[in-house]
C-alpha cells in the first residue's frame, strides 16, 4: 500500500511540472507568432571593414516610389596613402562611381551611394561590402572586404 502512494505522489509531481512547462511553451510560441520576439527588431546596425578604411556611417533604403534600392556608405581613408579609382560594391547591387580619396579624407554622400537594379527585399539588409582601390604612390590595386548589416529605412 505504501508503494502505491509513493508512485502516485511522483506521478502528480511530474504532471504538475509538465503542465507548467507546457504553459510556458505556449506563451513563448504565442509571443513568437505575433512578432514580439522577432529578431529583426533587435538587429544591430553595423558596418565593418578591414583595417585601413573606416566605415563611419551607412544607410539602406528602398528608394521609395522609384522602386530601386540604395545603399549609402560613408568611409574614411586611414591607410596613410592617397587612394584613386575607389569603387564601393554592396551585395548584389551595382558599384558606386569611381572617385579619389586623399589620406584622412572621407567620402561625401554622393560618392558612397550604390544604386540597386530593383527594390531590396525584406526589412533587414546583411550583405558583403567590397571596396576596390588603387594606392596612388605605388599603382597597386587592393580590395577591402567587410560586412554591412542594417535595417531598411
Amino acid at each position: 500500500m505504501m508503494v502505491n502512494r509513493k508512485s502516485q505522489a511522483a506521478l502528480e509531481f511530474l504532471m504538475t511540472y509538465g503542465w507548467a512547462i507546457l504553459v510556458v511553451l505556449v506563451a513563448v510560441g504565442a509571443l513568437a507568432y505575433f512578432g514580439v520576439l522577432s529578431p529583426d527588431k533587435f538587429l544591430p546596425a553595423k558596418c565593418s571593414l578591414q583595417s585601413g578604411i573606416a566605415c563611419l556611417d551607412h544607410r539602406v533604403d528602398n528608394g521609395g516610389a522609384g522602386g530601386v534600392g540604395r545603399v549609402q556608405v560613408i568611409i574614411q581613408n586611414s591607410l596613410g596613402y592617397d587612394m584613386s579609382s575607389v569603387t564601393i560594391k554592396a551585395g548584389g547591387c551595382g558599384e558606386s562611381a569611381s572617385f579619389n580619396l586623399a589620406n584622412g579624407e572621407k567620402t561625401t554622400t554622393t560618392q558612397g551611394t550604390i544604386t540597386c537594379a530593383a527594390a531590396l527585399p525584406g526589412s533587414k539588409y546583411n550583405q558583403q561590402l567590397n571596396i576596390s582601390y588603387t594606392i596612388t604612390e605605388t599603382g597597386l590595386s587592393h580590395n577591402n572586404i567587410g560586412q554591412i548589416t542594417s535595417r531598411m529605412e
